[in-house]
């Protein structure tokens, strides 16, 4: 019988922060070549926080296909798109903004401002934009991105999923809204674990001595349900963490040298 169980998380540790980006760029312009090989597009989810900063190689980088990126948000906040809290504005800011106006670019999913009075139907209708990306294309149950990226908030949450809250245990929405976020702005919408989970690839980025405890608990202690450490990818999707060493310094889970 094939392994069908989630796979085991693989931990790169850099010394230097500009180490993790170079690295963070090389896998993910493996991914896309992968993908764009296989079935002609790369599907990218990506959150706000830090992360978008930790893409900029990518952006002079003359190897992104940039116009078969599809690009999804794992979370977003519920504010106007060009405000300082919606992770569009800040991914838009640091990435997409700083490409060559006359070149390619990639075809990114925004949420619809227009349903920002109603939260169940903002949260259907950007599930109805996954489904005419993913549905028409593949016959899975839940959407399978090419790579999800993901942060790690300093109370162990990932995307708009936070401890102890009801939408930890979502089996069926792929899209849900929150209303009572702990973190303001308090309306969000989040992918749910079952589409985290069915994706080929997640990567994690963590930097900073502010994460060292997080990461500890989430690596060596994932018994303890912190919600990063429900992100597991089921068979054959793979788990990375990319991080610093001053995230890691606590964590006793193994590293792994960094090559591809």
């Amino acid at each position: 019988m094939p392994n069908s169980g989630p796979s085991v998380p693989i931990l790169y540790s850099f010394p230097t922060n500009a180490e993790l980006i170079d690295s963070l760029a090389t896998f993910i312009l493996k991914a896309q070549k992968e993908s764009i090989n296989k079935k002609g597009r790369f599907t990218v989810a990506l959150s706000g926080g830090s992360l978008p900063k930790q893409l900029s190689a990518l952006v002079n980088s003359p190897a992104v296909k940039w116009d078969k990126w599809h690009v999804f948000y794992a979370d977003e906040r519920v504010v106007p798109l060009t405000h300082e809290d919606s992770n569009h504005a800040l991914c838009d800011r640091e990435l997409f903004s700083k490409l060559p106006a006359d070149g390619p670019q990639p075809t990114v999913h925004t949420i619809n401002p227009d349903l920002f009075d109603d939260l169940e139907e903002l949260a259907d209708a950007y599930e109805k934009e996954l489904i005419q990306e993913f549905a028409m294309k593949d016959s899975a149950r839940f959407p399978v991105f090419d790579l999800v990226l993901l942060g790690l908030g300093p109370d162990g949450h990932t995307a708009s999923l936070f401890p102890g809250h009801e939408l930890l245990s979502e089996e069926d929405r792929w899209v849900a809204y929150i209303d009572d976020s702990p973190k303001p702005p308090p309306k969000r919408i989040t992918f749910t674990y079952p589409v985290l989970n069915h994706a080929a690839r997640i990567a994690f980025v963590a930097t900073g001595a502010g994460k060292v405890d997080t990461l500890r608990t989430v690596l060596d202690e994932p018994e303890k349900g912190l919600p990063a450490s429900r992100v597991r990818p089921a068979h054959p999707g793979q788990l990375y963490w990319f991080v610093d060493d001053a995230a890691s310094a606590n964590a006793q889970y193994a590293r792994k040298p960094f090559k591809l």
